[in-house]
């Protein structure tokens, strides 16, 4: 019995031990391999209970893999932005389709994203990588915790965007001293857009932005009324721009200002309208725009940081106008807290979506797949979805990746060691043999 016992503990040692060089193999094999982990080759004994205490039955040894799955790698630079790596506990989750609900979810350390030809981000192993979408509020899903609510990350309908003007303010002087506007006493509004006043007493043009992202002209006009009172109208140029029946010869809004001895705004003043809005209806046939909303601040009364009427000329200061033109997809930015935001030639950032971070209770449990990414088991336990940067989840860094944790040196020791182990393995099948053999010349 202890011969035979002998001969199938070498037997053992050669299966472990050649199993053990396959896990280095692949440790290897994967030095490169960005956000690979390690596993370990661990033996355990295999005892086998002898009949009484005076025998020994030899039993053998088996090989217990260990992934090392929560172990950092070192983060080293890259000149990509999806290029992304964690500093932390978890894992970036992706799935085989489009669909979270239907497809498998793969959890991965290995953040080399790339572009599909469809506008995905995709992994190695080409599944999508998922992400919280963010409205056009800022807001994410209710329900982080719910699958269906994440959605592949697509840049692919983020061809261009544009920022309409909604609100502008102006600096600008009134002159002190100017006579009343020989047109005054029969002023009607709506005469300095018309053209029956032709020469105001100070006109000047702003550029504004539409919801297309085009260039618009809104023009202001003044003519001095009475003392201290003047009459205002602001106009679109081309008149033909908005709808005639809204807005007769481009006429947008007319009032007065009014100013108080001191050249500042006085609280009389009814221009814009009482909203303080510029609300412009645009031609749908000629440009197919929505309506514009546009806040005017020409001021605070009493101070003067808006219009005023000093004894200087009449000129624009400034003119603050907030919108953009139309601007074409720049290229993407991560943070640390995994905000995707997407970034025009126009200068205008949109956060689109919101990397979340999956954890689990024993990452080193989870069960390898191809591509370099994990999926759930009972020994890693349910996975839960945090937000980076929150819970110990950890951070995200872009322009980075985390790199393989296969430390070459020792592979390469217990390379040797396996090899030797393998050897003495078969001089116990040898030994073994040759003692059988002479037990059988014995019956010879």
């Amino acid at each position: 019995m202890s011969i035979y016992g002998a001969l199938f503990s070498g037997v053992s040692g050669l299966t472990a031990n050649a199993s053990a060089l396959g896990i280095i193999s692949d440790n290897i094999a994967n030095v490169n391999t960005v956000g690979y982990k390690q596993t370990e080759a661990n033996f355990a004994t295999l005892v086998t209970s002898p009949a009484s205490d005076r025998s020994y039955s030899p039993g053998g040894v088996q090989i217990v893999p260990v992934q090392n799955i929560d172990q950092q790698g070192l983060l080293q630079a890259s000149d990509s932005a999806t290029d992304l790596a964690i500093t932390g506990r978890g894992f970036f989750v992706t799935n085989s389709t489009t669909d979270p609900t239907t497809g498998e979810s793969r959890f991965t350390r290995a953040g080399a994203f790339r572009t599909d030809e469809n506008g995905f981000l995709k992994n190695a192993a080409g599944d999508f990588l998922l992400g919280w979408p963010i409205d056009n509020l800022g807001n994410l899903p209710k329900n982080l915790s719910d699958l269906s609510a994440l959605q592949p990350i697509d840049i692919s309908s983020l061809t261009g965007t544009a920022d309409p003007t909604t609100a502008m303010s102006l600096q600008a002087n009134l002159r002190d001293g100017t006579p009343v506007h020989p047109n005054a006493g029969t002023y009607a509004p709506g005469q300095i857009a018309d053209g029956t006043i032709a020469n105001p007493d100070f006109a000047t043009s702003i550029q504004i932005f539409d919801s297309k992202g085009g260039n618009r002209t809104l023009t202001f006009g003044f003519i001095k009324t009475a003392a201290n009172t003047w009459a205002a109208e602001v106009y679109v140029e081309p008149a033909t721009d908005v709808d005639a029946g809204t807005h007769p010869n481009g006429l947008i809004d007319s009032g007065n200002v009014l100013f108080q001895p001191d050249g500042t705004l006085d609280a009389a003043t009814t221009f814009p309208n009482g909203t303080g809005t510029l609300n412009i209806t645009w031609d749908a046939a000629s440009t197919g725009l929505s309506t514009s909303a546009i806040a005017l601040d020409l001021g605070t009364v009493g101070r003067p940081d808006g219009l005023t009427q000093f004894a200087t000329n009449s000129t624009l200061s400034s003119a603050s106008v907030n919108g953009a033109v139309f601007g074409s997809l720049q290229g993407l930015e991560v943070d640390v807290s995994g905000n995707v935001t997407a970034t025009f030639e126009n200068g205008i950032r949109t956060q689109i979506y919101k990397i979340p971070l999956a954890v689990f209770p024993n990452p080193n449990g989870l069960s390898a797949r191809s591509g370099n990414t994990y999926g759930q088991s009972d020994s890693s336990g349910a996975f839960t979805l945090l937000q980076a940067t929150t819970a110990g989840a950890g951070r995200i860094d872009s322009n980075v990746l985390e790199a393989s944790t296969v430390e070459l040196a020792g592979e390469f020791t217990s390379l040797i060691t396996a090899q030797r182990a393998y050897s003495a393995n078969s001089k116990i099948i040898q030994t073994a043999d040759e003692m059988l053999d002479e037990l059988i010349r014995i019956k010879r």
